[in-house]
């Protein structure tokens, strides 16, 4: 096109708009309010130009409507971590005998110092040759038994066979051990641990995938520490359950004393822990049974004992038991 030369009458009338005398937007607004309110009676007149005085200086730049979000308010962070455990379980116990491995623990959980939840149930069966138990904060525990199962899921979905019987491709107790080791020790490398101390039991894997003769039990703390023994004991129990246990065992013991012996454990730790109850549940990994977790039940308690009813805070004792 060519270029425009001349301008027109209208046009050389008219001022050119620069930025300078620009109309601002609350100029704008202000000016077109203006003028409708001239016609209202003068008895509102002063509360309409409050209002729309109010209206234009909450608009963005630019005209836009959105009011501006308050500047003092605070924002929840992206990712919240757990900085202490707050509803707990207690000891778990676990034992090796002639037919397998065998573990114990109440049912309660606390809420800070308070008895609140006596229905927790914290031995959970991985699959059908491995046990857990869990000390520490119940909500990790449950993350960690919904990890454990998606795993064993899609173990049975990938596996050549569907049915139990023919089956190789669940993960035997070692291989969840070892497992939970990495979570463990990767969790705490990132400043965000799972709040559990995590009791393994079932048996080995031979090479060519069958379930080995050979018993295994071991242990998991929050920092990825892991060990294994032929006796374990979590929380308050690795204080005063395991010397107990450690007396008493026998690498051939039979199904009845192992559970007498894990019985009388519990007896004493509800007797000494207060974060403990004589509500429990008993379970056991034999080669034959697989996994078996009982019901939970309450055992037998005697108060009578001379020491619990003398009175020890008399002039001259230490106060103590």
């Amino acid at each position: 096109l060519p270029p425009i030369t001349k301008l027109t009458d209208d046009a050389k009338k008219s001022p050119v708009r620069t930025s300078q005398n620009a109309p601002k937007p609350f100029q704008i607004i202000y000016f077109k309010y203006a003028t409708a309110i001239s016609t209202i009676p003068s008895s509102t007149s002063i509360l309409t130009t409050a209002l729309i005085l109010t209206m234009s200086l909450s608009l963005q730049p630019g005209g836009s409507s959105t009011r501006a979000p308050p500047t003092g308010t605070l924002s929840a962070p992206g990712n919240a971590v757990t900085t202490r455990p707050i509803t707990t379980g207690t000891s778990v116990l676990g034992i090796k005998y002639r037919d397998g491995v065998m573990l114990a623990a109440d049912t309660l959980c606390s809420y800070g110092s308070l008895a609140k939840y006596k229905n927790a149930r914290r031995l959970l069966p991985v699959n059908s040759r491995t046990l857990i138990g869990g000390s520490g904060e119940y909500s990790d525990l449950q993350a960690i038994d919904d990890m454990l199962r998606r795993n064993a899921l899609e173990d049975r979905c990938t596996a050549d066979s569907l049915y139990e019987e023919e089956n190789d491709a669940e993960d035997c107790a070692k291989e969840v051990w070892s497992y939970l080791r990495a979570v463990m020790y990767n969790r705490r490398s990132k400043m965000n641990p799972l709040w559990n101390d995590i009791v393994v039991a079932g048996f080995r894997q031979n090479d060519d995938g069958s379930t080995s003769e050979e018993p295994f039990l071991g242990i998991v703390d929050k920092i990825g520490t892991a060990y294994e023994d032929d006796i374990l004991a979590t929380g308050f129990g690795g204080y005063i359950a395991l010397p107990l246990m450690r007396e008493k065992y026998r690498p051939d013991m039979e199904e009845g004393e192992a559970r007498a012996l894990l019985e009388d454990s519990l007896r004493i730790l509800f007797y000494r822990d207060c974060r403990a109850l004589n509500r429990v549940q008993i379970a056991k990994v034999t080669r034959d049974r697989g996994v078996l977790v009982s019901d939970p039940y309450e055992l037998d308690t005697y108060w009578d004992f001379k020491g619990f009813v003398t009175n020890k805070g008399e002039m001259g004792t230490d106060g103590g038991w």
